[in-house]
């Protein structure tokens, strides 16, 4: 091979680079750390997420825009192809899977953090403690004493799918059961109104708002007993990692996006040392426990006068 023809074959594939760099870069405009992603959120654990985005955001050359929505409509916008990207409080069911297969996309799917299905009452009712086959009984239309009503975030919510799950009943259509929609007006409904049980996510409790933060303020987290138990117990962390608390829940990235864009950026990053700490931090429980760095001194060095 002469020196033109090499020179001629070096500009071909020098063209043929380009051409194919610049293909990719229009079919995936994100890669793992830079670009702009749509993030689908269940609005029931915003709050976290917010928090997580911020972090990632700050640390990379990448734009997250969430979008909170029900869980019904965000599994329906992953379903229609209108999202990618999605957190969500449980897995996709085998159905959905099958829908995903069948467009030839195989969505990864990973825990990051350990939410809770709380309960909260007016402060005004001086009563921090329910029974949770009280609820159960409550939805199954029977009359109990110190429930007048359920009040729920969403009839689209996880909180509502994961309540009529545990029940073995509709919630929807239910008497004295009311659904509003978001958690933020099902908290201030519960703080203007005794006698109410709000059924949220517990991550509104922990980071509200600043805006909020009065609503919250009149309200109280109760102490569930769970059924055929004995002891009442709080949504903190430490029984969410013993498992006393009966209404844990995990938290899941979704990521259908196909190619190695954001969607795998950001899942790294909350399954991550850093994305862990921030859940850490917020009060939920991380998926792993973080990892603390211990400094030993062999001397220690006294400031002299």
């Amino acid at each position: 091979m002469n020196k033109i023809t090499k020179t001629l074959v070096g500009f071909v594939l020098l063209g043929l680079l380009f051409v194919f760099s610049c293909q990719n870069k229009n079919e995936n405009p994100d890669s793992v750390i830079e670009g702009k992603a749509t993030v689908y959120v269940d609005e029931s654990v915003l709050p976290i997420v917010e928090d997580e985005a911020a972090v990632f955001e700050a640390e990379y050359k990448a734009t997250l825009h969430l979008v909170a929505k029900s869980e019904n409509e965000v599994v329906n916008s992953l379903l229609n192809d209108t999202a990618r990207i999605a957190i969500l409080t449980r897995k996709l069911s085998n159905n959905e899977q099958k829908a995903f297969q069948s467009k030839k996309l195989n969505p990864k799917t990973f825990p990051f953090a350990t939410d809770a299905v709380a309960f909260i009452r007016n402060k005004a009712t001086n009563d921090s403690l329910v029974a949770l086959q009280d609820v159960i009984d409550f939805l199954k239309g029977k009359t109990v004493s110190g429930i007048k009503g359920l009040v729920f975030d969403n009839p689209n919510s996880s909180t509502v799918r994961y309540l009529s799950e545990l029940s073995g009943v509709s919630v929807a259509n239910q008497k004295n059961v009311f659904s509003f929609k978001t958690n933020e007006e099902a908290i201030k409904h519960v703080a203007n109104n005794k006698d109410l049980i709000g059924v949220i996510g517990m991550n509104w409790i922990f980071q509200p708002p600043l805006h909020l933060q009065e609503a919250v303020d009149k309200v109280n987290v109760l102490a569930v007993k769970g059924v055929n138990q004995t002891e009442y117990v709080f949504p903190t962390q430490d029984d969410l990692a013993s498992g006393k608390y009966p209404l844990a829940r995990h938290l899941y990235i979704i990521n259908c996006q196909g190619y190695s864009g954001l969607g795998r950026g950001f899942g790294l990053f909350l399954t991550g040392e850093r994305g862990q700490r921030i859940v850490l931090k917020s009060g939920l429980l991380p998926e792993r426990t973080p990892g603390r760095k211990i400094m030993i001194r062999n001397t220690i060095n006294k400031d002299k006068n």
